[in-house]
């Protein structure tokens, strides 16, 4: 399920730190979460697709990591993000 070109501009848009940015922390965490939110619903239809739901969890480990620098480095930006993406942590 890959990201329309316009709604990854926009969460780029959404998420960036500075002009130019495209692989801030904040700016990954929420490319990964739509694409993770997309395969979640696919995952409603297509029950028994086991082969997409690997890359389902290897997705879901990225952004994990990702989640855990950040509250390393920046627990401020890190508290700020997950309260803008909804994510239960």
């Amino acid at each position: 399920m890959p990201l329309s070109v316009e709604r990854k501009k926009n969460l780029i848009e959404a998420f960036k730190t500075h002009a130019h940015d495209t692989g801030s922390p904040e700016v990954q965490i929420a490319l990964l979460s739509e694409r993770i939110q997309g395969l979640t619903e696919h995952f409603q239809i297509h029950k028994k697709d086991h082969h997409s739901r690997r890359g389902l969890l290897k997705l879901i480990g990225n952004r994990r990591g990702l989640l855990e620098y950040l509250r390393r480095k920046d627990p401020e930006r890190y508290r700020g993000l997950i309260e803008r993406l909804g994510i239960r942590r």
